[in-house]
This record gives C-alpha cells, structure tokens and sequence, in this order.
C-alpha cells in the first residue's frame, strides 16, 4: 500500500486531480488530512495549524513524565553543559530515545531547536546532569505543547531571514552556534542551528 497527498489552491483541481488519479489506479480517498506521522493538521478558513500535542503527549508517558509539572523555560539561563561532567553516567538508550523525540518535536516547535541541539551533543556518553535537562525540556513542552506551527491563508510572498550566532559559547572545544529561521509570507519555512566546525 502506498499512500499520497495531494493539495491544491481550488477545491475543483483536486477533485480533478481525485478523479484522474483513481481512472488509472486503484485507490481510495481518505478525505482532509487532519494527521500524518504524528502531526496534527487543522485546516481551517484562514489558514492552515500544524502542532504536535497528541505526540507530546504520548511522549510524557512513554517517558513516565505525565505528573511532572510545567516549567517556564526550556532551560536555565546560564547553563553550561559539557562532556567532562563529573555527574554518573546515564542509559544511553534511554538518553537517545529522549533526544530523538525532542527533535521530532521541533518539526513543528522549532524555537527549541538550539536547546535540543545542545543537549543531543552528549549522546556518546550521557551523564546525569545532561538528562536533568532534557527533563526540563520536556517540563517546558508540557505546558507548550499546543503550539505549532500557522500558516494563514494569503499571497504575502515576501521572504525574510532572521540569524544569531553565539560565538565560542561551547565550554568543551569554544565553538560558535549559529541559527537562522527563514519566513516566507509572514510563515515559517526553514529554520537550523549549527555547530560550527
């Protein structure tokens, strides 16, 4: 079974587009996509939401996070982790599990992206006070995770791009992290951060 999306600016194209398609293969319609791959799409009159809540959700339990409370920053200000932490070492496993969910959670949060960044350096050899900080993420998602991504109806096509570095901020080797987020229409489109070498 393969499945596609298809979508289009007129209600009438994609009927056309349907029934094209189903004259020549074997196929049925599923209808608005409201969930792909743990993504949650609302379409709506004025535009189009994408968040995650339902992901983050199962996330808390997956982790046995449920109870914890929320928080009001994804991590303390200042922090400073590095790999020569004297604190006892971690499951590995569970430390790559926790990370790699983070990241999927910034497909549609991706404000946290240099925070998850910074903690997936470490998974060679986590330690306990990098976990301290992926729970503390994941305390600042729960009170969060409704938010996503808003992509209003419209033809504003102006692009802006918006960048930071910080500049030999890595206590370990005194590399520089630089970010950017790129808008078109007003949208978020594409966002990094980066290590530099």
């Amino acid at each position: 079974m393969d499945d596609i999306i298809f979508g289009s600016n007129g209600d009438q194209l994609s009927k056309n587009f349907a029934t094209n398609m189903q004259s020549e293969f074997e196929m049925s319609l599923l209808g608005e996509l409201t969930y792909l791959l743990g993504l949650q799409i609302s379409q709506q009159e004025k535009g189009i939401f994408i968040c995650q809540s339902k992901y983050i959700k199962d996330m808390f339990k997956k982790f046995k996070m449920e109870d914890f409370k929320h928080v009001l920053t994804p991590m303390v200000t200042g922090c400073k982790l590095s790999i020569d932490d004297s604190s006892k070492d971690v499951d590995q496993r569970l430390y790559r599990s926790m990370i790699g969910s983070l990241l999927y959670v910034t497909t549609s949060q991706p404000y946290g992206i240099e925070v998850v960044g910074q903690v997936a350096r470490f998974q060679a050899a986590p330690k306990e006070s990098h976990i301290i900080v992926i729970k503390r993420i994941l305390r600042y998602l729960n009170g969060t995770a409704k938010y996503g991504l808003w992509y209003p109806k419209g033809n504003n096509l102006i692009t802006q791009a918006f960048t930071d570095a910080y500049w030999a901020g890595r206590i370990d080797d005194h590399k520089s992290t630089n970010g950017a987020t790129f808008y078109l229409g007003g949208c978020l489109i594409s966002w990094l951060s980066k290590k530099k070498t």
